[in-house]
């Protein structure tokens, strides 16, 4: 497929993101951005109108996460090419997306050009990762999956991944400080350090990566 047929469909909350990953594919990867969705319900309804070679989807959303949205898709035309850009490199993201069917994997870190080069090759229908995407994933076929019990977010401390919990679980500030017998403000800190582990910058963000680990109900 020649690098000018390549039609995507941008998917991030982040305007200004759009804006730039927008002005990369058309000026310098000669592709053309046919439409834009902030969340993942209007990323699904616009994939299967505009019917775009690769859907280059965010993970962590407002609403319909980047997960459902891409299994939803996918559901629908198996064929799809989605190639995931995040800052989320935790293994439960990543297999998560995997498991969705997304076809790649990419941080937003990376440079321009290996994005380039990941979505002309999910538009040929390749798999690709990022190095340290890869990394991850060739760590875990050598050792077989974890056990069912380790946890999930490693970095987070054990109070931390109790709040988080509770958090996903719908569980307002009081009510986790009331479960906990914790001071408000405790939580609240408590919260700010988990927001900042997990790069994410509020508890919709957090509950979301935290539902796709498996915490909560």
């Amino acid at each position: 497929m020649a690098d000018q047929a390549l039609r995507v469909l941008l998917v991030d909350d982040h305007p200004l993101l759009r804006h730039g990953l927008k002005s990369l594919l058309e000026d310098v990867g000669g592709a053309t951005v046919v439409g834009e969705a902030a969340d993942g319900a209007e990323a699904v309804e616009l994939a299967l109108a505009l019917e775009p070679d690769v859907v280059v989807m965010d993970l962590v959303m407002p609403g319909v996460s980047g997960i459902d949205a891409t299994r939803r898709l996918l559901d629908a035309r198996p064929d799809m090419g989605v190639l995931v850009l995040t800052m989320s490199d935790d293994d439960a993201s990543v297999f998560a997306a995997l498991r969705a069917g997304a076809r790649g994997y990419v941080l937003k870190g990376s440079g321009g050009a290996e994005f380039l080069n990941a979505v002309r090759s999910v538009a040929r229908g390749e798999a690709v990762y990022g190095a340290g995407v890869a990394g991850r994933i060739r760590r875990f076929l050598m050792s077989g999956p974890a056990s069912p019990a380790s946890s999930p977010f490693p970095d987070l401390t054990e109070r931390e991944r109790e709040i988080l919990d509770l958090l996903a679980d719908g569980r307002t500030n009081a009510e986790i400080a009331q479960t906990l017998f914790l001071s408000l403000k405790t939580v609240k800190n408590h919260l700010t350090s988990i927001f900042s582990k997990l790069q994410v910058a509020d508890r919709v963000q957090a509950a979301v990566r935290a539902r796709q680990a498996g915490l909560g109900e």
